[in-house]
C-alpha cells in the first residue's frame, strides 16, 4: 500500500507524459522552452491571476516574493508557528524576523483572531499558510492586512487547486505561492514551484529576480537567484494537468468517504474540518488523534503507511526557538503531538480505504 501513489498516476498518463517530454528533448530549450510560458498561461487561466512566474521551488517561490516586497535585516513577516519551515525559512534567510502565530485547533491554518495584536512597526508583510490543502480564513487576513498597509503572501504550496468563497488559492492576496514538489496534488518529478500575482510591477520584479536580477542579457537591474523552472518540468505539469480537475474530485470524494467512516471513532480520532465556504485539495488527509505514536506503531504493523505532519511547532525547533512569539501556541503545540496523516491519492480505491479504516478502528483504543 502506497501513502501516495505516484507509480498509479503516471501509468494513466504515462503516453502524455512521455510525449511531452519527447518533445522537450527534440527542441533541446531545457531552461525557459515554450512550455514554461506554456504552463505560466495555463496557471494564469487556472487562477485568474493576471501573472504567474514558475521558479525552481516552492522555497524559492517564497522567497523570490519576499525579495520582491524588498524585505531586508530588521525587518518583520508575521506567519504560521504551524507549517512546514520553508516559509519562516525564507524570511530569516533574508535577514528579517519571522513573527510565530497559533492556529484554529480544528483546520491547523493560522489563527486570523490573532494576527492584528502580532503588528508592529517594523512589520513588513504576512504570510498565511494553505495548511493541508485548505485556505486559511483569507479575507479576514486581507483585512487586518490593509489597515496596515501591509501585502500579503498566501503559502499555497499544499492547496493548489482550492477555492475560497469561490476564488482560487495562489489568487486571494497580493501574492500567492505554490509548490510542485512531486507529492503536491500537482507535482511535477523534482522540485518546481510557481507565484501568482496581479500586480504588473511585482510581477516584473520577480520575474528578474528569478533569473539573477536580469532586466536584459547580462544587465542585471537588482539581487537576483536562479531560480527558474527547468523545460522538462512544466512538460510533466502540462500533462499532469490533463487530469488534475478529476483528480481534485477523487481526492474530495476520498475524504467524505473517511470522515463518514471515520465518525464513530470520535472523540479519539477527529478529522480536520475543512470549512464551508471553502474545499480543500486534501494534499494530506489528517486526523487528531490520542496515543499518536501508539496508533501509528499498530497501523504500520498492519501495513497501514502514514506520516506526521508536523511533529514540531516551529517555535519548538532549535533553529527558530529564539525568535519571537506574538504570544504563547498552546494550540500549534497540542497539534504537534496528535496530527496523523493518512494515504490520500487521487487513486485510492474503495478496497483500499476500507482496509485502512478497519486499522484505524482496530489501532484506536
Amino acid at each position: 500500500m502506497e501513502f501516495i501513489d505516484l507509480r498509479s498516476q503516471y501509468r494513466a498518463l504515462r503516453e502524455s507524459i512521455e510525449a511531452r517530454i519527447g518533445r522537450v528533448l527534440a527542441h533541446g530549450r531545457f531552461i525557459l522552452g515554450p512550455e514554461v510560458r506554456e504552463l505560466e498561461t495555463r496557471l494564469e487561466e487556472y487562477t485568474q491571476a493576471r501573472h504567474c512566474i514558475t521558479v525552481a521551488s516552492g522555497t524559492d517561490a517564497l522567497l523570490i516574493a519576499l525579495m520582491a516586497l524588498e524585505v531586508k535585516a530588521g525587518d518583520e513577516v508575521i506567519t504560521t508557528t504551524f507549517s512546514f519551515a520553508a516559509a519562516a525559512e525564507v524570511i530569516a534567510l533574508l535577514g528579517a524576523r519571522p513573527v510565530l502565530v497559533d492556529v484554529e485547533a480544528d483546520t491547523g491554518n493560522i489563527d486570523a483572531s490573532l494576527i492584528e495584536a502580532a503588528i508592529s512597526p517594523r512589520t513588513r508583510a504576512i504570510v498565511p499558510v494553505s495548511l493541508y490543502g485548505q485556505p486559511a480564513d483569507m479575507d479576514e487576513i486581507n483585512a487586518a492586512a490593509a489597515r496596515h498597509a501591509l501585502p500579503v503572501i498566501e503559502d499555497a504550496a499544499q492547496s493548489f487547486g482550492a477555492t475560497y468563497k469561490g476564488r482560487r488559492s495562489c489568487n486571494l492576496s497580493t501574492i500567492g505561492c505554490t509548490s510542485f514538489y512531486p507529492s503536491k496534488p500537482l507535482g511535477c518529478y523534482g522540485d518546481g514551484g510557481a507565484i501568482f500575482t496581479s500586480d504588473d510591477a511585482l510581477a516584473r520584479a520577480m520575474r528578474e529576480i528569478r533569473v539573477h536580477g536580469q532586466e536584459g542579457p547580462y544587465r542585471h537591474a537588482r539581487l537576483g537567484v536562479n531560480g527558474r523552472l527547468d523545460t522538462i518540468q512544466c512538460a510533466v505539469l502540462l500533462a499532469k494537468l490533463e487530469r488534475f480537475d478529476w483528480e481534485v474530485r477523487r481526492r474530495g470524494e476520498i475524504a467524505a468517504r473517511y470522515d463518514e467512516r471515520l465518525r464513530p471513532l470520535e472523540p479519539a480520532l477527529r478529522p480536520l474540518r475543512v470549512k464551508p465556504d471553502r474545499t480543500s485539495v486534501y494534499a494530506q488527509y489528517t486526523v487528531r488523534v490520542h496515543k499518536r505514536e501508539a496508533v501509528r506503531a499498530r497501523l504500520g504493523e498492519a501495513g497501514v503507511p502514514t506520516a506526521v505532519h508536523y511533529p514540531l511547532a516551529l517555535h519548538r525547533q532549535p533553529a527558530y526557538a529564539a525568535l519571537r512569539l506574538a504570544h504563547p501556541c498552546p494550540i500549534a503545540d497540542a497539534l504537534a503531538e496528535e496530527v496523523l496523516s493518512l494515504p490520500m491519492h487521487a487513486d485510492l480505491d474503495e478496497n483500499s480505504q476500507d482496509t485502512i479504516v478497519d486499522a484505524v478502528r482496530k489501532a484506536v483504543v
